[in-house]
């Protein structure tokens, strides 16, 4: 139904979670709409299989991997999958107005290639959450490198790439996602 949509309507730039990606790639019978031009995936890992089934399917049309918690309004890196994006689909740079911290557990940044949880910093940051004064103080943290500035712990391992984008590695704590939820385990 929603294929039909989109093929009905000229749809030209698609949002959505990479299951729902995967799951139209396998009802398509082909490209999604000869209209689109863009797909921006974000709310979970995007596996390199389903970009490259994506971009298979649907060779005139740019597929994005953004990546962004809740707590930084929507998104915060973007990358453009390329086919020499063999074996990760990196979640890219910092989107406009954003700084990404790669820290270690002593908030020292870590060298490219070597694991660390990132950080953000930026005007879309959140304050913090809502009666939840103990949450908020285990993720949001006194920024060691601007006077004043806060800092979201995402929980995410990642690490820098040679080309200056990252790379997600997993999670540093017990939060899963499943369909673009965040579960806390303990809860």
């Amino acid at each position: 139904y929603l294929l039909s949509l989109m093929r009905e309507h000229g749809v030209t730039t698609v949002h959505l979670v990479p299951s729902m990606l995967e799951a139209l790639g396998a009802v398509a019978d082909g490209g999604f709409a000869p209209t689109l031009r863009r797909v921006l995936a974000i709310g979970e890992a995007l596996p390199v299989e389903a970009a490259r089934a994506f971009r298979a399917a649907n060779p005139d049309a740019a597929l994005f991997n953004l990546y962004g918690p809740t707590e930084a309004a929507v998104s915060v890196t973007g990358h453009e999958f390329v086919d020499a994006d063999a074996a990760t689909v990196p979640i890219g740079g910092p989107e406009w107005n954003t700084r990404l911290y790669v820290l270690d557990g002593r908030l020292d940044p870590v060298l490219p290639g070597v694991p660390g949880e990132l950080y953000l910093a930026g005007a879309q940051l959140a304050h913090g959450y809502l009666g939840r004064p103990d949450l908020t103080a285990d993720r949001f943290v006194a920024s060691p490198f601007a006077k004043g500035e806060r800092m979201y712990r995402t929980g995410d391992l990642v690490a820098w790439r040679p080309d200056g984008t990252l790379e997600y590695l997993g999670r540093t704590d017990f939060q899963v996602k499943i369909r673009g939820f965040r579960i806390e385990l303990g809860e």
